[in-house]
């Protein structure tokens, strides 16, 4: 049952051969030259077939092209304006009523001011206890260094002032089409569906007559095999295998004293002393602000570059024309709002009561319904004086079996010897087992391989 849990390392390695003798090799040896079982799997060998490889597919060979055909062009219907008024009135607009809103009234309470007449210290302890300290100003390290505007002018181009060339503007082409012309006559309302549809007569609806109910003459068999075969007969509870709660102690009274009340006393501990802080002194000294950037750094006199401007254009008095395609052609056009389509109701509405009468109220008849027998069996058969029997085989035959410890945990109680661990981390043990010699009586150690 040995797991290696260790990676493959050499760091136990130190020059000994490892025995090839193990506890399992010495008590299960080998029965004389038995062969390992064959494994069924196959060999995972690449099978090359010495045949010319054909570039002709399933696809080629089965695909055949066909003459694509082009779709007949369907030239649409012309539009035929429909003569008529259309209705645009709903039901909502008839059957609705206006009703006067109110304003909600709010569920939240009023809210109430708790205030005292007690005078209010305004002054916190960060200002109490903190002072302002005299500070003074840090002089400045910069340099002033005066703004001189440069007396020549800049002379290095940039890429854009070579390259740029002006061009005069070409408005691109107006692809709107021409405007539509809308028709004169009005609106004809008639579809294909109006002029084709053709109203039928609806025929009666088949009524299935119902069948009345006809109970059976014969009594009904209520016997199962349940009833029929089970016998009640009572028994004893199982007695349970849990071990007794046995207290495992004295019944001396306790006299109060422990271990650890007689070995540990307490021992005097003195306050730890406090140290006073040194009070700080400010040096006297002036402090040397020099660095060696500021020693070693060299000023030189550059003037700053000249801002790169466009030339100004020429300002032109003649006034802006504002006029565009969008504008000329886009202009607006009085529209009339449309009016709603409403159909003519195919179904008259009823008049008159509602017969709320249906066939359910009209066939029922209300019976009294019987109890239902109960088919409990009744305690025919009495108690049974006798003990239950619980034995199993299991409590008969079973015998605890004694846990063996492994010799690697404790190896100098169980009588091992510490011999040498292999580059994998394995630890290797010797058993000395006493054996009687022929010579004299003295004990001969016998050498057992164990590995962790």
């Amino acid at each position: 049952r040995h797991r290696c849990c260790h990676k493959r390392t050499r760091i136990y390695d130190d020059g000994l051969q490892s025995s090839p003798r193990t506890e399992y090799g010495d008590k299960y040896p080998g029965y004389g030259n038995v062969l390992p079982p064959r494994s069924c799997k196959p060999k995972h060998e690449y099978l090359k077939d010495g045949r010319k490889m054909d570039g002709i597919s399933t696809f080629k060979s089965d695909y055949l092209p066909y003459d694509i055909v082009k779709r007949p062009f369907r030239a649409p219907q012309e539009y035929r304006p429909k003569s008529g008024k259309i209705d645009l009135g709903t039901i909502y607009q008839k059957d609705y009523n206006a009703h006067k809103v109110e304003p909600v009234t709010l569920v939240r309470p009023q809210e109430r001011k708790h205030t005292t007449e007690a005078k209010l210290d305004t002054i916190p302890t960060y200002r109490d206890d903190y002072r302002l300290w005299e500070a003074q100003r840090m002089e400045s390290c910069k340099v002033e260094r005066p703004y001189k505007p440069p007396t020549e002018k800049f002379g290095n181009p940039s890429t854009f002032q070579d390259d740029f060339f002006p061009r005069e503007l070409n408005p691109p082409l107006s692809f709107k089409p021409p405007v539509a012309k809308l028709p004169g006559g009005p609106f004809d309302g008639i579809t294909s569906h109006r002029a084709a549809y053709v109203v039928h007569d609806l025929e009666p609806k088949f009524v299935r007559p119902k069948e009345e109910y006809k109970p059976c003459d014969q009594p009904f068999e209520d016997l199962t095999t349940h009833l029929r075969d089970f016998k009640g007969i009572p028994g004893q509870h199982a007695k349970s295998c849990k071990p007794e709660n046995t207290k495992f102690g004295s019944d001396a009274p306790f006299s109060g004293m422990t271990e650890f009340q007689e070995r540990y006393q307490p021992w005097l501990v003195t306050l730890p002393q406090f140290r006073k802080p040194r009070e700080y002194v400010p040096p006297s000294d002036k402090m040397d602000l020099n660095s060696t950037s500021r020693l070693d750094y060299i000023i030189h006199e550059i003037s700053p570059p000249a801002p790169i401007r466009p030339a100004q254009g020429k300002r032109i008095s003649a006034p802006f024309q504002g006029n565009s395609t969008t504008r000329e052609d886009f202009k607006p056009w009085s529209v009339c709002r449309q009016e709603t389509i409403k159909k003519d109701p195919e179904i008259q509405r009823l008049t008159g009561k509602f017969s709320d009468l249906t066939t359910f109220r009209s066939h029922y008849i209300p019976h009294q319904a019987a109890p239902t027998q109960s088919f409990k069996p009744v305690h025919a058969v009495g108690l049974n004086a006798a003990p239950f029997q619980d034995e199993t085989i299991y409590r008969i035959e079973y015998t605890p079996k004694q846990k063996e410890t492994c010799p690697a945990h404790h190896p100098s109680t169980l009588g091992y010897v510490y011999v040498n661990t292999d580059s994998q981390g394995h630890q290797f043990y010797r058993q000395l087992s006493p054996e009687p010699s022929k010579s004299n009586c003295n004990p001969i150690p016998n050498e057992v391989a164990v590995m962790t």
